[in-house]
């Protein structure tokens, strides 16, 4: 059995600078939709059924369906390369962008997005939903190595804990590895969600070229994955 590559700091905060920008852009863009958060958009879900005219709350009920593809095409693919004895980090990544730039045009053509929606911008939340869903299955498949890029409440828990650790006096290798591994996604996400409100109040859905760009860099050069 081999063992795991280790942790990439490049690669941690790229993929999590790439769930925070989607997520914050998608949340801004498309009121309140969080294309990477299933837990966000139950409560957001929850919240229009309260109140309708507070959220678009088809868009909600949909949004989980869409995740669910996209982690679903994310596994098919990632199998079907292993039967081939085929490396699926490459494929993983183009599944990912191909979503991603897909979000972007139909975003693009949307807008200005408005309450109202339209089908187009429709298709471009689930579009969107589905790349973070399949961003989110390719972490758990194929970067087990890494702490989760789309989550971060686990990640904040988990360098807290090791933080206090190494404070008091308990840590040890261990600890001081596991911080490093958790920092890095926890950071570039919460780097993300400020890039991507900036950027999409400057640009609107163009600004989902950066991260489409992350993805191909990522895809085109897998040194990078080692960096």
């Amino acid at each position: 059995m081999t063992n795991p590559p280790p942790p990439s700091r490049l690669q941690g905060f790229n993929m999590g600078f790439l769930g925070g920008y989607v997520d914050t852009l998608g949340f801004i863009g498309l009121f309140g939709l969080f294309t990477a958060h299933v837990t966000g958009n139950f409560v957001l879900l929850g919240a229009s059924m309260a109140d309708p005219s507070h959220i678009p709350s088809l868009l909600k009920i949909l949004a989980f369906p869409a995740f669910i593809v996209g982690i679903a095409a994310a596994r098919l693919l990632v199998a079907w390369c292993e039967r081939r004895g085929v490396d699926a980090h490459r494929p993983s990544y183009l599944l990912q962008l191909v979503l991603l730039i897909a979000f972007m045009i139909c975003g693009m053509l949307s807008e200005p997005v408005q309450r109202d929606m339209s089908q187009l911008a429709m298709a471009a939340g689930l579009l969107g939903t589905a790349a973070m869903g399949a961003h989110s299955a390719a972490s758990k498949l194929l970067l087990a190595h890494l702490a989760p890029t789309s989550m971060m409440t686990g990640n904040v828990t988990q360098l807290v804990i090791d933080t206090v650790d190494k404070l008091r006096g308990a840590g040890d290798a261990a600890t001081t590895a596991r911080c490093s591994k958790f920092f890095w996604p926890l950071f570039g996400f919460a780097i993300g969600c400020a890039a991507g409100a900036f950027l999409f109040l400057a640009y609107g859905f163009v600004a989902l070229a950066l991260p489409a760009a992350i993805l191909a860099l990522h895809m085109l050069r897998p040194s990078l994955d080692q960096a």
